[in-house]
Formats: structure tokens, C-alpha cells, sequence
């Protein structure tokens, strides 16, 4: 147990990666602790799923930038290696058009430049040019900006010239365009920000530090899948004292002078000297908190701030090994902007698709039965803004997904299916609490980054801190990690 000089209690609302994150840097701080989540285990949107033998993980299933793990083993002297174990992917993603021509992505540039060898050789110089610009938003974005604090206005401000120099202005898609020409390597080197919930083609180029993040640490798996990291974390928490409190949602925070003394829940009350919330703010400033509670900026964001499109993730198993199916793979439709379009503009549910293809059994095959095969697709769909009914939709569009994949890089596909289910947005509502079942929380836009987006110190209660996909710096595992960094900036130490 830690020792403390004044016994204050923290609570930690959500147990995503961010809220973990959070508890724990709070405990390394001194605080009593307890974190609460309406989930059964931790990990927010990083559930599991077993089924006849097959394991698969429900949320994010790319890691990069593992020290942002490391930092938190490190605060109380202890190694993430004997909690749970990381090894690299290679290639990183595999690209694979409609036309079946493939691209891997990942390794060495030698690698890279390569592989744009076979599909425009002119390119090889425009990737290297992109690729250096890509580090100087990240040198800023990233590794200067990426944990500080955005609450006050002269903070943005005072970055404005250097965002203006790097032109990051600019969506993802003009800023990679101004660099490649062959569309193919143009849908392959903008697809990023889709990881975390934005369209390329609105997405501000700040998004584009991805591909050198990608570089410089590389593109990683957890054996035994995501969830093997959250067991190694909460493994750590409860060895440190927090406490954890399981499928309890909470229902209101009661104030008082400004303040929140206390955090109802379906279960309880408890007591708060400071409260972290790493749930949607929209739903945080919409269900939680009185608008009077609430800063004149909160309740405009609330209202205004657009939404991440929605998910549809299918999970499947296979009674054999598909073999020359990489780790990840990036399945893409005909269309691109005019699908990205129908998703995040017109909200509706276009024919065709584009798709991430996850299957873990590539580099853990214990995931799975000997001799058998678990996937994971995502495909990005309308959030429920669009009115979808999913209950009807569901089936018939997992078995497009199927046959699309059967006629393409899964041949007999139908007759080696064990099992499928899937999950929509409806379900993210449901099971997250996520508002409208956006995937990300807000889109990462310019007009909804840094400054504009929901603060990490809450515009409201001065005792409450906001980390997670919806507040600075954004969605994606170094994202929400990186914003319980910020919390941590933000509240003082009590050792």
C-alpha cells in the first residue's frame, strides 16, 4: 500500500483504458480510488467473447506505442513483461483492392518503398516526403502536445502558428494527395483515422502523425488478445489497493458549491473528494450533470459536436486455417470517398463496404481449437443518427460481409463457418453508453480537436476530470492513454 499524507477518494467513472490509466496514476499519486463500470469486466470497450473454444476481443485489437503502458507498471516500480506480453506484427496491415491486388504495409521503409515499387515506382519519393512531414506533425502533435493540458484558449493559441506552418489545415486525404498520386497508395497512406473514428476527407492532417507513430514503435499484438491487457492491469490495480466495482452504472453526480461530493450509482453512493469521468461526455453532460451544472461551453458542445460514425463488428470461427491471411488486414470496396460519404454525411447503409479483417490466430493460435481459425471484421457503418434497424438488419448484412469475403480471400468460407454474431451500433449504445452508438465518441475534425474539444478539465464541476475518446487528445489506445496523462497534469499529488 501506498503511503499518503491526507486521505482523499477519487472515483474513476469507466473503466476503459483511459479511466484505468487514470486510476492508477491517481493511486501513484496518493489517492484511495475506485473505479466503476456498468460492464461485467474491465476494460470498456476491450471485452471478450469465448464461444465453442474460440476468443475473441470485442474492441481495439491494434497496439502501438507500448511505453504509454510501461509508464504505468513503471509509477510503482513494476514491469509490464511480467503482467502480459507484446510481440510486433509484420506487415503491419495488408491492403487488398478489388481487383486482388495486395499491398503489405509495415517493416523497414526498404520494405515499404518496395512494396510502392509494384504499384507506382514515381511514388517511392513522394512516400519518403510524407513520411517526413508525417514527424514533423508528429514531433509537435504527438510528442509535445499530445499530454497537455487544452482547457485554456491562450494555450491553443499559442499554437496556432506552428499548425499553420505545417499546414494542418489540410484534411488527411489533401495532405497525403500532395504527396502521392496513384489512388490506390492514397487510400492506403489516408485510411488512418478511420482507426479512430474520423473521415479522411474531413479528418484535420494533425491525424496524420499516425504513420510515423506506426514507424517509430511499430504495430504490436497481446498474446492471449487485448484482453490480456486489461487482466495484467487490473492485476496491478487490485495489487495496489484500487477498488473495483463491476457492472454498476451510475445514475447522477451530486453537487454542491461547484463540487461533486458524491457519485450515485445503481448500487450505492459514493463518497468523492475528485471524480474522472472516461465515459462519452455527451452522455457525461446529457444524463449526469444538471445543465446548470455546466458550463456554457459544455452544453453547446454537447449539443453541436458531431459524432464518429458507427460499427458493425462481426465475429466468426472457422473449423480450418486460413494461412496466407495476414494478422491485419484492409479489405476495400469499390468505392472510397462516395462510401465514406453514405457513412458519415448521408447516414445511410450503403450495399457494399470497405473492411478490417482481424485474425488473431496468425500470431496466437491458442486463440482458437487446433487446426482452427477466430476472426474479427469491422466494417464501418452510419451511427444510429441514420434510424437503422439493426434488428432486422443485422443477419442479412453479416451474411453480405461472408459472401464478400468467401468470393474473395476466403474461399470456401460457408463451408468451413463454425459459428458468427455481431454487434452494432445499437449494442455500443446499449452496452456503452455510447450517445447515438458512435464508435469513437466525437469525430477528431480540426473544428473538434485540441481547444474544441470536450476539456480534460471539465466545464463544469471544478472538481471533475474528463479522459477517454472524447476529450483531448482523442480516440485510439495511445489517445485515451495519453489523456489520463493530461488528468494527471491536472491533479496535484498528495505524496
Amino acid at each position: 500500500m501506498l503511503r499518503h499524507t491526507i486521505n482523499k477518494h477519487a472515483v474513476v467513472i469507466g473503466a476503459g483504458f483511459g479511466g484505468i490509466a487514470s486510476a492508477l496514476r491517481l493511486r501513484a499519486k496518493g489517492y484511495e480510488v475506485t473505479i466503476v463500470d456498468q460492464c461485467s469486466r474491465l476494460g470498456g470497450r476491450s471485452q471478450q467473447f469465448v464461444k465453442d473454444g474460440f476468443v475473441y476481443d470485442a474492441g481495439p485489437t491494434v497496439v502501438t506505442a507500448p511505453f504509454l503502458f510501461e509508464e504505468l507498471f513503471a509509477l510503482f516500480n513494476e514491469q509490464m513483461s511480467d503482467y502480459f506480453t507484446l510481440i510486433p506484427v509484420e506487415p503491419w496491415y495488408r491492403f487488398v483492392y478489388p481487383d486482388g491486388t495486395k499491398f503489405d504495409y509495415g517493416g523497414t521503409v526498404e520494405n515499404t518503398l518496395a512494396e510502392i515499387d509494384k504499384i507506382n515506382p514515381a511514388d517511392k519519393a513522394g512516400y519518403l516526403s510524407l513520411l517526413k512531414q508525417s514527424q514533423a506533425i508528429f514531433d509537435i502533435g504527438f510528442t509535445e502536445l499530445s499530454d497537455t493540458p487544452f482547457h485554456k484558449l491562450s494555450t491553443m493559441l499559442s499554437q496556432v502558428p506552428a499548425l499553420i506552418r505545417l499546414k494542418c489545415y489540410r484534411t488527411v486525404w489533401q495532405m497525403v494527395c500532395s504527396f502521392l498520386k496513384h489512388d490506390k497508395l492514397r487510400q492506403a497512406f489516408s485510411i488512418q483515422p478511420l482507426l479512430v473514428g474520423g473521415n479522411p476527407f474531413a479528418t484535420t492532417s494533425i491525424y496524420s502523425l499516425i504513420h510515423y507513430l506506426e514507424r517509430k514503435w511499430g504495430v504490436h499484438f497481446a498474446m492471449g488478445g487485448t484482453a490480456s491487457i486489461v487482466n495484467g492491469l487490473e492485476k496491478l490495480m487490485v495489487k495496489q489497493g484500487i477498488k473495483i466495482q463491476l457492472n454498476t452504472a451510475v445514475d447522477s453526480l451530486i453537487t454542491d458549491n461547484n463540487k461533486i461530493h458524491q457519485v450515485k450509482t445503481v448500487n450505492s453512493t459514493l463518497n468523492a473528494d475528485l471524480v474522472v469521468s472516461n465515459i462519452d461526455p455527451k452522455f457525461l453532460y446529457t444524463k449526469l450533470l444538471n445543465k446548470q451544472e455546466q458550463k456554457f461551453s459544455a452544453r453547446v458542445k454537447t449539443k453541436y459536436a458531431s459524432l464518429s460514425m458507427g460499427l458493425f463488428v462481426l465475429y466468426f470461427g472457422t473449423d480450418k486455417q486460413y494461412s496466407d491471411i495476414v494478422h491485419h488486414t484492409i479489405w476495400l470496396g469499390k468505392r472510397y470517398e462516395s462510401l465514406l460519404s453514405d457513412i458519415f454525411d448521408k447516414h445511410t447503409l450503403a450495399e457494399d463496404f470497405s473492411l478490417y479483417l482481424h485474425r488473431p490466430t496468425a500470431s496466437d493460435p491458442s486463440l482458437a481449437p487446433e487446426n482452427c481459425d477466430s476472426f474479427y471484421v469491422l466494417s464501418p457503418v452510419p451511427n444510429n443518427l441514420s434510424g437503422i434497424d439493426w434488428t432486422s438488419e443485422k443477419d442479412r448484412y453479416a451474411q453480405k460481409i461472408l459472401r464478400a469475403l468467401e468470393r474473395s480471400i476466403m474461399p470456401g468460407l460457408s463451408q468451413h463457418l463454425v459459428h458468427y454474431f455481431a454487434k452494432t451500433p445499437q449494442d455500443f449504445e446499449k452496452d456503452y453508453s455510447s450517445v447515438q452508438g458512435s464508435g469513437f465518441s466525437i469525430a477528431p475534425s480540426f473544428q473538434q480537436s485540441a481547444w474544441f474539444r470536450f476539456h480534460n478539465r471539465a466545464e463544469g464541476p471544478d472538481n471533475l476530470y474528463l479522459c477517454g475518446a472524447g476529450t483531448h487528445p482523442g480516440a485510439g489506445i495511445p489517445g485515451v492513454l495519453s489523456s489520463a496523462k493530461v488528468v494527471d497534469k491536472l491533479i496535484p499529488s498528495l505524496t
